[in-house]
């Protein structure tokens, strides 16, 4: 009978821990297992078993049971309950920056209080000059020179050519 009480107890606590990671529905899980681990430990007492180390595990597992059981059941009514960081970033396209040093075309610019690498879309870009962000892959973000001439379109060598 311990055997089992073993498992369903590290059932409970390996479900809590991956609770974590993956989520309140492990977390449910959990909840589940801690019930059914309580109903197991509560037969054994009644069927006679006293040791101590009985009631200290009915305990521990009612109130990581509850504990967990709340938590759960907060987070999965409240869908606005979830973490800043489990949101995606905000788009940093179309923000003002500065860049850092000298973008030729590749370089360091600051956006938003962050330092981002950046590639310049319209040619080189002066340490301290403004950018705009155009757009972002990743972590690499294209920027347009505020301060740089407007690029002409290219030339197409047929139109000038006489037959």
């Amino acid at each position: 009978m311990w055997i089992v009480a073993g498992i369903l107890l590290g059932i409970v606590v390996l479900s809590v821990l991956a609770g974590f990671h993956v989520g309140p529905h492990a977390h449910v899980f959990a909840t589940v297992a801690g019930v059914i681990a309580a109903v197991w430990l509560l037969t054994m007492a009644f069927l006679g078993d006293s040791r101590p180390l009985l009631y200290v595990l009915l305990g521990a597992d009612v109130t990581i049971t509850t504990v967990m059981g709340f938590a759960a059941v907060k987070v999965l009514r409240t869908p606005d309950a979830v973490a800043d960081h489990d949101l995606p970033p905000p788009s940093v396209e179309g923000a003002m920056g500065c860049a850092i040093g000298a973008i030729d075309p590749e370089g360091i610019v600051r956006v938003g209080g962050e330092e981002w690498s950046a590639v310049s879309l319209n040619g080189p870009i002066r340490a301290g000059g403004q950018v705009q962000v155009i757009n972002a892959n990743g972590v690499r973000l294209e920027v347009w020179g505020e301060d740089n001439p407007a690029l002409m379109p290219p030339i197409n060598k047929d139109e000038g050519a006489t037959s």
